[in-house]
């Protein structure tokens, strides 16, 4: 789940992260009245959307008055802004953080997320702050370090100093990084967060640590800890569909495919999405209806597809193990005379009484095509978008 910066802030502020005083605004006049509470000369008007990239498209701008105050919160508040990480259809603006503009002398990259592949959380710093981490990974991989955290020695003093020592901090500045990256993964770890980034941590004038532009992610897994949480979730910042599908337990990411995916389990899920790459066609969602798939869960599934006008062909993919086969196939033939299908069906099940599901859907007079395996499954339905093109 992700929140806004102002938000990240909030909570990073709470355990002692130093960060920019500021306040939200949600109109032109408000944006005037949390300037001048913060007073000063100078001050940072912030676009709050989920995503990133919003200074290079235009999101971010310095006002040096309060009428500029006024005239940058008027230009961003309904606008429409397009950034790397938005796609084409961009995200409108609805909300604005006005923070004092910081002199900055240095900037860092910090952040802290698990490595799969290690199986450990692990800290990252970078001296490239404020670019983001993605490209300096792909052309400056030496100017990244790391630190794998290990849950029953936790995040080490001698280790918060190496990434101190790495980033070229000096005296009095590696201390005040050691504090501030140990008190980051206290957060990190009471937050049940699943990513906290800082991009970027600057280094004042003064010689002060302050993270400028922050980020954090809760682990979905964790929510139920969290009840708190759910005042946080910002409805126009998620797909519409995703939403429906929380609201009915089903797990669903829409992707920009043509082809529609139901599958139970989410390793099937990423399975049957790659077969459908191999076969040359495009997956237009991930969509997992749960191991124990019944006609209520299939019917859901169902409507929430036949939403997405991208969607020209639907690709069933179901593995009957807590659930029978011909159980799920009867699902599949009672939705399907109850829902309005427009476009065709692929179905693959195997695994209990999948030969009675097989025949099930064969003599149920309805226009299904039947796979046996799942590459049959993702070849055919890959041809038959391509016919319809």
């Amino acid at each position: 789940m992700k929140i806004h910066e102002y938000q990240a802030k909030e909570l990073l502020r709470k355990y002692g992260v130093p960060v920019p005083r500021g306040g939200i605004a949600c109109t032109i006049d408000e944006a005037v009245a949390v300037a001048t509470r913060i007073g000063g000369s100078r001050w940072v008007v912030k676009a709050q959307i989920h995503a990133g990239g919003r200074g290079k498209a235009g999101g971010i701008k310095i006002a040096t008055s309060l009428e500029e105050v006024r005239e940058q919160a008027d230009k961003l508040l309904g606008m429409r802004l397009v950034t790397n990480q938005t796609g084409e259809e961009g995200r409108i603006v609805r909300r604005l953080l006005i923070e004092e503009a910081v002199s900055i002398e240095q900037e860092y990259y910090i952040g802290i997320t698990l490595d799969r592949a290690q199986m450990l959380n692990t800290v990252i710093a970078s001296t490239e702050g404020g670019v983001e981490i993605e490209s300096v990974a792909a052309h400056s991989p030496e100017k990244i370090f790391k630190e794998y955290v290990t849950p029953c020695r936790g995040f080490l003093p001698y280790q918060a100093r190496r990434l101190c020592f790495n980033l070229g901090l000096k005296e009095k500045a590696v201390e005040q990084g050691v504090t501030c990256l140990r008190t980051l993964y206290t957060a990190y770890t009471g937050l049940d967060a699943s990513l906290i980034e800082i991009n970027p941590l600057g280094v004042t004038d003064t010689g002060a640590l302050i993270a400028l532009d922050t980020k954090v992610t809760f682990d979905d897994n964790a929510l139920y800890r969290h009840p708190e949480y759910q005042e946080l979730r910002d409805y126009y910042e998620e797909e519409p569909l995703e939403i429906e599908a929380s609201a009915v337990n089903l797990n669903y990411i829409k992707l920009d495919g043509n082809v529609g995916c139901m599958v139970n389990g989410a390793g099937l899920a990423m399975a049957t999405m790659d077969l459908i790459k191999l076969a040359g066609g495009s997956p237009a969602n991930f969509l997992d209806v749960g191991g124990t798939a019944s006609a209520k869960t299939i019917e859901a599934g169902f409507t929430i597809l036949l939403k997405d006008p991208n969607v020209k062909a639907i690709l069933i993919n179901i593995f009957g193990g807590i659930v029978r086969c011909d159980r799920v196939a009867q699902g599949i033939i009672e939705t399907v005379k109850n829902v309005a299908v427009s476009v065709p069906i692929v179905i693959r099940l195997a695994g209990t009484n999948a030969d009675r599901a097989a025949h099930l859907l064969q003599q149920s007079g309805l226009q299904f095509t039947v796979a046996k395996s799942l590459s049959e499954a993702a070849t055919i339905v890959t041809q038959i978008v391509q016919s319809r093109q």
